[in-house]
């Protein structure tokens, strides 16, 4: 499914790279909690500080969605746990997207992306995500005299889409989330987590058996299950369904991490859950019966403080993003 063995640890325990300076040594840097060698980086994309810092330019600017009123950053906001303020984005027409923007934390860690899995990595999503279109990425960015400029430096060609593509999904894999009150707390730091946090940990992993999906350091296991959110709707959204046609992905949806939850309400694919406490609760009722309902969800028996710590827990996952990675950059004209 990944290179993560392999080119995990070469690309960025050890990763050389050619600068315009010459040969420098480049390493993504990761912040305790985090494995270095889970990452996912395909071997024909290897970041580079150059092609990084392109990236970021082009996250942030509106020039390259079709109508130039919306970027990445627009849906993928720092300051909310790289998502969205919003139930639903507003795409470039205007309109609202139809589900939920998923949050972009620790995206170096998984190849397939969005809530169905429908893309099979970063690259592929940046490259055809419903927003922009090759003629206009083109059209417009290659139109700005700095970024032809960048690109050549970094690519050794004009601006074209795959190019841009490959810098966004860059720079998206610095997009990490570590050193948080459970990581201090695991290393060895008892005071690192309150002792309501401390009771979350301990239900998260065994009465409330969160651990199941939300699996390994990244809290989550990649994997794809139906907890029964909008399956009680007329029509409801069916999910990885509609990407695979398989029965047994009828309405599932991507386990997410959980690094950074705290900051990013609402909740699920679609809003439907406003806090934490909210989700808690879903979870404790037994989610939404339905006849694809995974086996993972089941009626919990949480008392009402049993939920309030595990909330607690969930907030002890918001940890250190590099302030860097979040700070909007100088746009060339």
């Amino acid at each position: 499914m990944t290179i993560r063995a392999v080119t995990g640890l070469l690309v960025i325990l050890s990763l050389l790279v050619a600068t315009s300076a010459g040969a420098a040594e480049f390493k993504l840097k990761l912040p305790p909690g985090l494995q270095e060698q889970a990452a996912f980086i395909p071997e024909t994309n290897p970041p580079t500080p150059e092609k990084i810092a392109l990236g970021k330019q082009f996250f942030w600017d509106k020039r390259w969605s079709k109508s130039g009123t919306v970027a990445c950053v627009s849906c993928h906001q720092p300051d909310h746990g790289w998502t969205d303020p919003q139930t639903f984005s507003t795409n470039f027409e205007g309109k609202p997207t139809p589900r939920r923007a998923p949050t972009i934390v620790n995206r170096l860690f998984s190849d397939r992306q969005l809530w169905t899995g429908l893309r099979a990595s970063l690259e592929d999503q940046a490259k055809n995500d419903g927003n922009r279109s090759d003629d206009t990425v083109v059209a417009h960015l290659g139109a700005v005299p700095a970024y032809q400029a960048q690109h050549r430096q970094v690519f050794g060609r004009d601006l074209d889409a795959d190019g841009v593509a490959q810098a966004i999904a860059s720079y998206v894999r610095t997009i990490l989330s570590g050193n948080a009150p459970y990581d201090r707390f695991k290393a060895g730091d008892k005071s690192g987590m309150s002792a309501s946090a401390q009771r979350g940990l301990a239900l998260f992993e065994g009465k409330a058996g969160c651990v199941r999906c939300h699996a390994g350091f990244n809290f989550t296991d990649e994997g794809y299950r139906n907890i029964g959110v909008g399956m009680d709707q007329d029509k409801p959204d069916l999910g990885r369904f509609i990407v695979t046609k398989n029965e047994a992905d009828r309405g599932t949806f991507k386990t997410p991490t959980l690094r950074e939850v705290a900051k990013r309400s609402p909740y699920m694919h679609d809003g439907s859950e406003k806090t934490l406490a909210d989700v808690v609760a879903f979870y404790n009722k037994g989610g939404v019966k339905n006849p694809s309902l995974s086996s993972d969800v089941r009626p919990l028996g949480l008392t009402t403080p049993e939920q309030a710590d595990l909330v607690e827990f969930m907030k002890a996952l918001s940890g250190e993003i590099d302030a860097e990675v979040g700070r909007p950059p100088a746009l060339p004209k």
